[in-house]
């Protein structure tokens, strides 16, 4: 349940430790630079996160998207989760897409323009950041043939930690269906590898 501004003042935790990112959001509604302070809090792991997907350079366009777009759907932000971080992820995952599809057409453009030096398709450079973080070549080869919503869920947990609870409100899908996209995936990388799982690291990182 979304929960709207009100004229009420956020709850300040009673630990006086610092406040949760809900509070922020919602100290945001009236005083807006304080939503300042949730950049400063994942500003650096939503980049991480991004530039194993599409490469520093691109990274900082997407992040600086992430949170715009972030700060501007504040209001409608579920106040009864304190950590806004599986929001932040749904929205850089998108934004992270929408990239790699502009991405695709510019290549494709390039490549009807000069067909002696066709541009690198997104599977082929998904395979290669993929491989850069130590996965065999052959996997990578798998992942990249995933379609992209069960790539995207895979990255989440694999590479920004999220739990299939958190995976499950970035993408915004039941926790069923996180756990059911993730034994489809483990059977396909299963098959190709002769039965054995070398996603077996990649299992719920926490309760």
């Amino acid at each position: 349940m979304l929960t709207a501004p009100t004229d009420t003042e956020p709850s300040i935790p009673l630990s006086g430790g610092p406040p949760t990112d809900a509070v922020l959001v919602q100290e945001s509604w009236r005083m807006p630079e304080r939503f300042a302070v949730l950049f400063d809090r994942h500003g650096d792991e939503i980049h991480r996160y991004v530039a194993r997907l599409l490469g520093a350079q691109a990274a900082e366009d997407v992040v600086a998207e992430t949170f715009l777009t972030a700060f501007r759907k504040r209001t409608s932000y579920d106040t009864s989760r304190p950590d806004a971080r599986p929001w932040l992820y749904g929205i850089a995952t998108l934004a992270a897409r929408q990239q790699r599809r502009a991405e695709m057409r510019r290549h494709r453009v390039l490549a009807w323009a000069r067909a002696d030096h066709p541009a690198d398709t997104f599977d082929d450079r998904s395979a290669e950041r993929v491989t850069a973080q130590r996965l065999q070549p052959r996997l990578a080869k798998v992942l990249a043939g995933l379609p992209a919503a069960d790539r995207d869920l895979l990255l989440l947990i694999a590479w920004a930690e999220l739990s299939y609870e958190e995976a499950a409100e970035a993408l915004g899908i039941p926790i069923g269906t996180v756990k059911s996209r993730l034994h489809r995936i483990r059977k396909k990388v299963r098959r190709a590898f002769g039965d054995i799982d070398p996603l077996a690291t990649y299992e719920e990182p926490r309760s």
